[in-house]
C-alpha cells in the first residue's frame, strides 16, 4: 500500500459516519453521571451530616441538572460540535470537581446550596454529552434513527454500571475518590475523541453491509448487558478478590471498545466506496395530497385544503388517490383561474419538514407526545427512583439486585427500542409512534399487576418498567427528528426529556409518597395503639417512619397503571394524525 493510499484511508476512516457512531457509544457509556447519585449520596450524608431531607434536596438538583438541556441543544445551532463537547466537560470536572473537594475536605465546608449548584452545574454536564452524541449520529444515520438512538441511549443507561466496575477495580479506601472520578474520568474521554463526534454528511456513506454492522453492533449490546448482569449476580453471591474484578473489568472494556472493527474494517479492509452522492435524506417536494405546492406563474402558491385531520385519500390505494389528487389539482387551479377561491401561502413548517422549538410547541402532535411522555415515562422514573422502598417494603434487605436487574432491562429496553420501531416501519408499515403504544400498553399491564399483588410482582415490576421506560427513549427522539426535522433536533429532543422529571415530581412526590407516608403513620399508629406505650401524639414527632407490605405502593401502580393507558390514547392520536408522514418519508402506505 502506498503512501499516499494509506493517507487517504486514515482520512476516510476519520470521517467515517461509524467511528462516529463508535466514538458517541463510549462518550454515552460514561456520561450517564446522574445514575451515580446513589452511589456517592451516603458518603455526602455521613461527610457532611445531612439528614435525609438534605439529600432528597441535593437529588433534586441532580434531577434538574440532568433534565434543563434547552442549552446544549440551541448551541449545537451556533458552534462547532466540539466547542459544545467542551462546554459539558468544563462544566462536569467544575461541578463534580467542587463537590470532591468539599466531601474530601480540601476546602472549608460550604452550605447546602453551594453542593445543590455544584451537583446541578456538573450533572448538567450530562446533557451537553448525550446532545452532541445524539443530534451527530441522527444527522449521519437518517435512514436508521431507531436502531442508533436506542443504541446510544443503550450505553446512556448503563453507563452506572460499567463506572461503577471500574471504582470497583480501583478499590480506593476513601470513598469520596467515586467523586472524583466522576468529574475526572467522562472529561477525560470527552476530551479525547471531542473532534471526532460530528455530522460528517453520512446521508451519502450507505453502504451494502450496514444492516451487518448494525447486528454486529447489536450483538456486542445484548453480550455487553449479559456480562453485566452476570458480574452484578456474581458479586452479590460471593466475594471477589482484587485480581478476579480486574479480570473481569478488563474484559468489560474489551467488550465496550469492540464495536470499533466496524470502522476499521470499512475504512482499511473493504474497497473504496464510489463518490457518487447517494442522498437518503427523504425529498420535501413529494407532498401529500392534503398539502400540495402548487406553482402557478412562476410563485408558489398552496391550497387552504390542508394537513391536521387525516383524510379519507390516506386509505385509498396509492393509484386511486393520485388519480383524486390530480382531479382536485385541476378542479383547484380552475378555481383559481376564475377567482372563486382564496389561495393563499401557508405560514410555517409542516410536519416532516425543520421546526423550531418554539414552532413546535404550537404544534398539536408535539404536545400529544410530550404529555404521553409525561404520563408513561414519569410512571417508569417514579417506580425506578423508588424501587429501593418498595423491595423494602416488600422484606427484601438487599435491594442492590432489583436495582442491577431494572438498569440492565432499561438498556436493553432502549436497544430492543430502537430495533422495534424501525422495523415496524419498515416490515409491517406502521408509524413509529405505534411502537410507543404497545411499551405502555406493556408498562400498564406490569404496573397493575404489582397493584393486583400476584406472584412475583416485584420481578414482573423490574423487568418491564426497566423495558418500558428504556423504550421510551429510543422510539421518542427517532419519531421527533422525524416529524419535526434535523434541524433544532437538540432543542427538541431537551425539551421531551423534561418529560421524565416532570411526571416523576407528581407521581413521586406527591401521589407515591403521600400514599407512603398515610399508610405509614396507619401502621405505626396500629403499633403504638397495640403497645400502649407511646401516645398519639408521638406520630407527629416521628420523621422517619416506615411502611411494610404491598399496601404501601399498590395504590400508586395502580394509579399509574391508568396513566399509562391515557398514555396509550394520546400516542395513538399522534399515530392517526402522522400516517401521512411517515408514508411520504420511508415511501409505504401505512395503515
Amino acid at each position: 500500500m502506498t503512501k499516499e493510499r494509506l493517507h487517504d484511508r486514515f482520512k476516510a476512516f476519520f470521517n467515517d459516519r461509524w467511528l462516529v457512531f463508535v466514538c458517541a457509544m463510549w462518550i454515552q457509556s460514561c456520561a450517564g453521571i446522574g445514575y451515580l447519585f446513589g452511589s456517592i449520596s451516603p458518603v455526602i450524608k455521613s461527610t457532611m451530616g445531612y439528614n435525609q431531607r438534605q439529600v432528597a434536596i441535593l437529588g433534586v438538583a441532580k434531577d434538574l441538572g440532568d433534565s434543563i438541556g434547552f442549552v446544549p441543544g440551541s448551541l449545537c445551532e451556533i458552534f462547532p460540535i466540539w466547542a459544545v463537547s467542551l462546554i459539558g466537560v468544563v462544566q462536569n470536572f467544575v461541578g463534580y470537581g467542587l463537590v470532591w473537594l468539599i466531601v474530601a475536605q480540601k476546602v472549608p465546608a460550604m452550605p447546602l446550596w453551594v453542593l445543590c449548584v455544584a451537583i446541578f452545574v456538573g450533572t448538567n454536564g450530562e446533557t451537553y454529552f448525550n446532545t452532541v452524541a445524539l443530534v451527530s449520529c441522527v444527522q449521519n444515520f437518517p435512514k436508521n434513527r431507531g436502531p442508533v438512538v436506542g443504541i446510544l441511549k443503550g450505553f446512556a443507561g448503563l453507563s452506572g454500571a460499567i463506572l461503577t466496575q471500574i471504582y470497583a477495580m480501583i478499590n480506593s479506601p476513601n470513598e469520596a475518590s467515586l467523586i472524583f472520578m466522576i468529574a475526572v474520568g467522562p472529561s477525560m474521554v470527552v476530551i479525547a475523541i471531542m473532534f471526532i463526534v460530528r455530522p460528517v454528511r453520512g446521508h451519502r456513506q450507505a453502504r451494502s453491509s450496514d444492516n451487518s454492522s448494525f447486528l454486529f453492533t447489536y450483538s456486542v449490546c445484548l453480550v455487553l448487558a449479559a456480562y453485566l448482569l452476570g458480574v452484578l449476580i456474581v458479586e452479590d453471591l460471593v466475594n471477589l478478590n482484587q485480581t478476579l474484578l480486574t479480570v473481569l473489568v478488563a474484559v468489560l472494556i474489551i467488550l465496550v471498545l469492540l464495536p470499533i472493527t466496524i470502522p476499521v474494517l470499512l475504512a482499511f479492509h473493504s474497497e473504496p466506496r464510489h463518490p457518487a452522492e447517494e442522498n437518503l435524506l427523504p425529498e420535501t417536494d413529494k407532498q401529500e395530497s392534503s398539502k400540495s405546492e402548487l406553482q402557478i406563474g412562476g410563485s408558489f402558491i398552496l391550497s387552504e385544503i390542508e394537513d391536521e385531520k387525516p383524510s379519507e385519500m390516506d386509505l385509498l390505494q396509492p393509484t386511486e388517490r393520485h388519480r383524486r389528487i390530480a382531479h382536485l389539482q385541476a378542479k383547484l387551479f380552475q378555481a383559481a383561474a376564475d377567482g372563486a377561491v382564496r389561495i393563499k401561502r401557508r405560514k410555517g413548517p409542516r410536519r416532516g419538514e425543520d421546526f423550531t422549538l418554539m414552532q413546535a410547541l404550537i404544534k398539536a402532535d408535539f404536545l400529544l407526545m410530550f404529555f404521553s411522555l409525561v404520563l408513561a415515562s414519569g410512571s417508569g422514573l417514579t417506580v425506578i427512583d423508588n424501587l429501593g422502598q418498595i423491595c423494602q417494603s416488600l422484606g427484601y434487605n438487599d435491594t442492590s439486585i432489583f436495582v442491577s436487574m431494572i438498569s440492565i432491562w432499561n438498556f436493553l429496553g432502549r436497544v430492543g427500542g430502537g430495533y422495534f420501531s424501525e422495523a415496524i416501519i419498515r416490515k409491517y408499515a406502521y408509524p413509529r409512534p405505534v411502537a410507543m403504544a404497545v411499551v405502555q400498553v406493556v408498562m400498564a399491564i406490569a404496573l397493575f399487576y404489582y397493584a393486583m399483588g400476584w406472584p412475583g410482582e416485584i420481578y414482573v415490576l423490574s423487568i418491564f418498567i426497566g423495558l418500558g421506560y428504556g423504550a421510551h427513549w429510543a422510539i421518542v427522539p427517532a419519531s421527533a427528528s422525524e416529524l419535526f426535522g434535523l434541524k433544532s433536533f437538540g432543542a427538541l429532543y431537551n425539551f421531551l426529556t423534561l418529560s421524565s422529571p416532570a411526571g416523576s415530581l407528581i407521581f413521586s412526590g406527591v401521589i407515591a409518597s403521600g400514599i407512603y407516608d398515610h399508610f405509614a403513620r396507619k401502621q405505626a399508629g396500629l403499633q403504638l395503639l397495640n403497645s400502649g406505650s407511646l401516645p398519639a401524639t408521638h406520630l407527629e414527632e416521628e420523621k422517619s417512619l416506615s411502611c411494610v407490605g404491598l399496601e404501601c405502593y399498590s395504590l400508586t401502580c395502580g394509579i399509574m397503571s391508568g396513566l399509562c393507558i391515557i398514555a396509550v390514547i394520546l400516542s395513538l392520536i399522534v399515530v392517526r394524525r402522522t400516517r401521512s408522514v411517515y408514508a411520504q418519508l420511508y415511501g409505504n402506505t401505512l395503515v
